[in-house]
This record gives C-alpha cells, sequence and structure tokens, in this order.
C-alpha cells in the first residue's frame, strides 16, 4: 500500500519537502482548521491554591515579648505587665507598640488612667470578662468586698472607668460589657449623683450611650431624689449645664407625650379606639 503524501496548505515545494523529510511525527494542520498561535485558543492557567493562615492559638497570644503598662502618677507609677500580642487588640497600643511609630515603646505610661479599671481591662484582655462578672442570670458576680447596695458610688465607678477607659483604647466590646454591669447595681441617690458627675465629667456631649440614661434616671426621679442629695443635686446642675438641659429635655418630652396620649383617649384614639390608657413599669436606669 502506498504511502498516505503529507501536504502542508499554502507552503511552497521546497517546504513540503523538507516537512516530509521529519518523519512519522509530521501532523496535517491544514486539515484541522485550527490556529496553533492564536491568542484566543491558549489553554488559561489555573490559579494558585492560596494556602490557609495558620490559626492563631491562646497559647500565641502569651508569647514574648512583654509590655509594661506604667499607671498612675509618673513619680510614683504601678506596672502592669501584659504579652503584647493581647495588647495590639488595641487600636491605642497597636499605635504605640509598632515598629513604624516615631518611638516604639516597650513601657507605655498612662497616667490619667485608674489602676483598678487598667487592671479591668488587663483581666478582660486575658479572658473576655472581668470581676464581677456577667453571670448568665443577668445578674453580677457576689462581690464579698462590698455592699449589696452603693451607697457612695463606688461600685458605678469602678464599671463607668472601665467604660470611659475602654472608649480611649478603642475597644467597643468592653463598653459594652462594662455599661451593661452599670445597670445591674443597686444604689442610693448619693451614689448615682456621683456617678452622673463622673460621666458628664469624662465623657463627650454626642456620648448618648451612657449619658442619655443618666438623664433618664434623673428626668424621671428628680422630684424625690434631688430631696435626698442635700444640695448635690443643684451643684451638679450649675456645675453641668448639660445635665439639667439633659433633664430638663427629657422631663417636658414625657410632659408631651403624656398631653399626647390624653389628647387621643379624648378623642377616643388609642387602645382599639376607647378606654384607658396603660402604663408600663419602667426600669430602674432605663433610656
Amino acid at each position: 500500500m502506498a504511502e498516505p503524501e503529507v501536504r502542508i496548505s499554502g507552503g511552497t515545494a521546497d517546504e513540503a519537502g523538507d516537512i516530509d523529510m521529519a518523519g512519522d511525527d509530521v501532523v496535517e494542520v491544514a486539515e484541522t482548521g485550527i490556529d496553533v498561535d492564536a491568542p484566543g485558543d491558549e489553554v488559561e492557567e489555573e490559579p494558585p491554591i492560596e494556602t490557609p493562615a495558620p490559626q492563631v492559638t491562646f497559647v500565641d497570644y502569651l508569647r514574648p515579648p512583654i509590655i509594661s503598662l506604667l499607671t498612675g502618677r509618673p513619680t510614683n507609677p504601678t506596672a502592669l505587665f501584659v504579652h503584647e500580642a493581647l495588647l495590639l487588640k488595641s487600636p491605642f497600643f497597636r499605635t504605640a507598640i509598632s515598629p513604624d511609630s516615631p518611638s516604639p515603646k516597650r513601657s507605655i505610661p498612662l497616667p490619667d488612667s485608674d489602676l483598678e479599671a487598667t487592671s479591668c481591662f488587663v483581666e478582660y484582655l486575658y479572658t473576655g470578662e472581668y470581676f464581677p462578672h456577667k453571670l448568665p442570670s443577668g445578674s453580677l458576680q457576689t462581690d464579698p468586698s462590698t455592699d449589696a447596695i452603693d451607697s457612695t458610688g463606688a461600685q458605678l465607678l469602678r464599671h463607668a472607668k472601665v467604660y470611659t477607659l475602654a472608649e480611649k483604647l478603642g475597644l467597643p466590646a468592653l463598653k459594652t460589657l462594662s455599661h451593661s454591669k452599670i445597670h445591674l447595681i443597686n444604689s442610693t441617690a448619693v451614689a448615682e449623683i456621683t456617678y452622673a458627675r463622673y460621666v458628664y465629667a469624662h465623657t463627650k456631649r454626642k456620648d448618648v450611650t451612657i449619658r442619655k440614661p443618666v438623664a433618664s434616671f434623673w428626668g424621671q426621679r428628680s422630684h424625690v431624689l434631688r430631696h435626698e442629695t442635700e444640695g448635690s443635686f443643684r451643684q451638679m446642675c450649675l456645675e453641668f449645664p448639660e445635665f439639667a438641659f439633659d433633664v430638663l429635655s427629657f422631663v417636658l418630652d414625657a410632659v408631651e407625650k403624656r398631653d399626647e396620649r390624653r389628647r387621643k383617649v379624648e378623642d377616643g384614639e388609642g387602645n382599639g379606639g376607647g378606654g384607658k390608657v396603660g402604663s408600663a413599669r419602667k426600669k430602674q436606669r432605663g433610656v
């Protein structure tokens, strides 16, 4: 049987001869109609498989280096030692520790920070909570060193100081936790006015998260509690006009809402078209 003739379409006789000498490996290209050099026919390479990032464990947070936090007066500070990896959760400390900062620090002074609040912050970094812990029941863990009722404001201030420290360090979850604990403390009018004074002295006007409940508390009970504070309520209003304005605004808003409810009752609105409007029991320090 005769050997098949290999032809290349469009080639010269010499080119055909050269290809014919290539042997049995020559492939008939013209018959396929495929241009092997066409860009659209190139086989796309598969993207490289990304290697998953290694899982960070709690042990990784406990490796050196260690940073010292100096709380209190510069002349006699108290040092608290914390692993750097945990401090990096805070934007404040990331800036202070960053190697790109003008002077990265191994020792960070916190002259305006309360020692107890700072220790609560450190405990929170390591455990996700701080004493007294918030129990699943919604109450606070019993603290044998404190009374059942806060009569001075010390218990309220403990969490208020953690709140303002968390604001400074950029830790919103810690702010939420400390604020929730404030509302679980039983207190007297004296303790409440002490707490209100701290809030209005150390928080920004736009921070309604913590200020609005304070104004609401005093707006609902100022007609009774102001007699128990022996002039402190009046002094508070004079010292912090924003507090007086917020309380007055709450009272006026309550009057307007009461008048609106009364008008609806008189017009036959509300409660399905008639009847008295019921009153809901409000929490002690509700918004």
